[in-house]
């Protein structure tokens, strides 16, 4: 398991800390980490918190040249016939 988790809460609510339940966790900000203990999993499994994943950039897909060309070739040959 890892030490760590990033968590934000669910939308609307705001969960407090372990060890200090007058510092909120809210859904306004990008996650905080803290630590991977049974309190922080609790509020996990109840929905109370989201795990934040670490967002990577989709790779774009590669396209054969000639189906690009073809299709903006198609786009703009409908897009004349409509007129």
């Amino acid at each position: 398991m890892a030490e760590q988790l990033k968590v934000k809460a669910a939308p609307g609510l705001k969960c407090p800390m372990e060890n200090n339940h007058r510092t909120y966790i809210t859904d306004d900000n990008e996650g905080v980490s803290v630590p991977n203990t049974a309190f922080y999993r609790r509020l996990l499994r109840d929905g109370s918190l989201l795990e934040v994943k670490a967002e990577t950039a989709p790779e774009p897909s590669p396209e054969v040249p000639g189906k690009a060309q073809k299709k903006a070739q198609d786009n703009a040959g409908a897009s004349e016939g409509a007129k």
